[in-house]
């Protein structure tokens, strides 16, 4: 910026130099005194006084059109250096605008919208930075300054996607237990006899019955922020499932049944949680025995878990895995519909799957685990 205040000034100093330097030697063009005398002299030795003024006369005339030639001249001049000094001051300006331009307005301009960028949040839109120019080191700083608030953001939403999914989980599967403790202190009063051990298992279903409305609230007040529930699959030997759906069925509705040697792809901790849906259903809707049969299929280890219930309607099948659906006949029923919805999004980051449809005595579900190796 300096250099080119320099330039101009010096362009703008010269230029009116030039012109009062042509003014300083503006001498008037001035007639010949010397071929005029010559001309008087003649025109007395002419002796003829008409002669003599016609001489005089002629040569005055001569001398003035030389000195308008001259003042012509001298003016065409003048005229031609003010138009060249012109010209260079234009062009001089308007470099100096071009100059001021992109060094210093567009820089300007830049710095404003990336400060309502930042403002509104849009921390994805790099600040440009010009090596050679006059804010080289501010938009860096300002660029370092961007990436670290986007990090800072990246990170605090990390951390919030964490938390909502922690207490999603837990809300989600601090129920089955509870419930499992309510099914257990429902069956011990059945049986007990003296009032006093009455009283304290009263007191446990009590208790239990306030945990589960306090986790329904909590788990109420997440349902609008429930993100994605993080899944590690890892080598889990099909020995391992029968215990998980014995874990799952806590009111013992599970018959008998095998399942094939073999190692699948699946998170143990979510894998629990899948079949704690699945089983979970199958009690709330239907109340039945419940069968499981698994077979291989391919590259996949498919589980069947059916009960004896009265089934989904056939034009609510393809909604029961979607969020927050429930059917007709859970009217009656507690719920957010999020339980099939959850299972089949864990088994699918399992590279597996869930599908659900009718039989003839029935409803089953059905799980896919990919196979190890």
């Amino acid at each position: 910026m300096k250099k080119a205040a320099v330039v101009f000034i010096v362009i703008l100093a010269l230029g009116l130099s030039g012109i009062l330097l042509i003014f300083e030697n503006d001498a008037r063009p001035a007639p010949d005194m010397v071929a005029i005398n010559d001309a008087v002299m003649q025109a007395v030795d002419s002796g003829n006084q008409a002669d003599a003024l016609s001489l005089l006369g002629q040569q005055l005339l001569r001398e003035y059109e030389s000195m308008d030639a001259a003042r012509q001249n001298r003016d065409r001049g003048v005229l031609v250096g003010v138009c060249i000094y012109t010209g260079i001051l234009a062009v001089a300006s308007v470099g100096l605008y071009l100059y001021c331009e992109r060094s210093i307005l567009a820089p300007f301009r830049k710095l404003r919208r990336f400060a309502r960028d930042v403002a509104t949040g849009n921390l994805d839109i790099p600040l440009e930075m010009d090596p050679h120019g006059s804010f080289g080191a501010f938009t860096e700083s300002f660029d370092l300054m961007r990436e670290e608030l986007k990090k800072a953001r990246e990170n605090e939403r990390a951390a919030d996607r964490s938390k909502k999914e922690l207490v999603a989980s837990l809300n989600h599967d601090i129920k089955t237990p509870v419930a499992s403790i309510k099914a257990a202190t429902e069956l011990m009063l059945v049986s007990a006899r003296d009032e006093k051990e009455k009283s304290q298992l009263a007191r446990i279903e009590a208790k239990a019955e306030q945990i589960n409305a306090l986790i329904t609230d909590m788990f109420h007040a997440t349902l609008e922020d429930l993100q994605a529930l993080s899944v590690s699959p890892i080598e889990v030997p099909s020995t391992a499932i029968p215990g998980l759906i014995q874990s799952a069925d806590y009111k013992g509705l599970v018959k008998p049944f095998s399942i094939p040697e073999c190692i699948v792809m699946a998170d143990p901790v979510r894998l629990q949680q899948v079949l704690d849906n699945i089983i979970g259903n199958s009690y709330k809707y239907a109340g039945t025995d419940i069968e499981v049969r698994a077979a291989f299929d391919g590259a996949f280890l498919l589980i069947d878990i059916a009960d004896y219930g009265y089934g989904a309607p056939e034009d609510e099948l393809p909604l029961l895995l979607n969020k927050f659906y429930r059917g007709k006949n859970a009217a009656e029923k507690s719920g957010y519909g999020l339980g099939l919805y959850i299972a089949k999004y864990l088994l699918t980051h399992m590279s597996g799957d869930l599908c659900c449809e009718n039989r003839a005595r029935g409803f089953v579900a059905r799980l896919t685990l990919r196979l190890a190796g």
